[in-house]
């Protein structure tokens, strides 16, 4: 048995979550077209006969705005060190960044490993994908450089291949039918937030996070209520929608995907509250499952 943990580290909206779930061929991670999507660290395992792959998906990494963001970037960064090794997802397509360079500047030092994965391969020619890695091998000791499109499903076994041979463990951490060490709770309050992300698009802010207050399990259905926390009373009218038709789409859609996740019938509440400013306070940062350690 060869064993290992991988970060997977990169700016926001490079395709980070997408290229997990390819890997686990599982959902473990939400997605949407907004950037800062992923907010907390989110493990996924890949297992195949006489491996373990613990990926970690670790939250976009920039330049923070408020406390929330000096927490998730604090996240990221704490798994960039007691790892094997460290995929840098970065989108082929848009090139080198200021987001990326940020993120390089802070890997100066490492002794851990780092393979280049040039991401979203099916939006770029092959002409620009040679010169883009030519860019990016001058400006950091990469170990390895993979190009790959997690939403096309390309390239990926080779990825696996080549992080096959940084593993350094011989220990099975998790049993070999899980797929993530997430929990249900967890990926609950995330399926919801996912679906409003999807049904608002860009009507809403990322001044929203979900909670799952009540997760009770009974022989032949799931209740379920889930708090939606807005930090502005005006928003709450764009989640609800007229006489509640965006809350009820949202939880319809919400309720069918966690139905297949736990297999059961499933009874959903949503409830939306508003706390000002809950990305500031270090109280609901705690709460709603984003701790700061220091």
């Amino acid at each position: 048995m060869k064993s290992g943990f991988v970060s997977i580290i990169g700016r926001p909206n490079v395709g980070k979550s997408t290229l997990i779930n390819t890997i686990i061929n599982k959902k473990v991670a939400i997605t949407s077209d907004v950037s800062g999507t992923t907010r907390n660290i989110i493990q996924g395992i890949y297992n195949e006969p006489g491996y373990q792959i613990v990926f970690v998906d670790t939250p976009g990494i920039h330049k923070p705005i408020n406390k929330l963001g000096k927490v998730l970037n604090k996240q990221a960064y704490s798994l960039t060190k007691d790892v094997d090794l460290i995929l840098f997802v970065v989108d082929a397509y848009a090139g080198i960044g200021k987001g990326d360079m940020y993120i390089l500047d802070t890997l100066k030092g490492s002794n851990v490993p780092v393979i280049l994965v040039l991401n979203k391969i099916d939006e770029i020619s092959t002409a620009k994908l040679l010169k883009t890695i030519d860019e990016y091998k001058d400006i950091y000791p990469f170990v390895e450089v993979v190009p790959t499109s997690g939403l096309k499903n390309d390239n990926i076994k080779h990825l696996i291949d080549v992080i096959k041979k940084y593993l350094k463990d011989e220990v099975q951490y998790f049993p070999e039918d899980y797929y993530t060490s997430s929990s249900l709770k967890f990926m609950v309050s995330e399926i919801v937030r996912e679906k409003l992300l999807h049904v608002t698009e860009d009507e809403i802010p990322h001044s929203i996070t979900c909670y799952t207050i009540n997760y009770e399990e009974k022989k032949d259905i799931v209740n379920i209520s889930v708090d939606i926390i807005i930090d502005r009373e005006s928003i709450k009218k764009i989640i609800i929608g007229a006489n509640g038709s965006r809350l009820k789409q949202v939880g319809t859609l919400a309720r069918m995907e966690i139905e297949e996740l736990v297999g059961k019938k499933v009874y959903l509440e949503l409830f939306v509250k508003t706390i000002k400013n809950w990305k500031e306070k270090e109280k609901y940062l705690i709460e709603l499952g984003f701790v700061d350690n220091e």
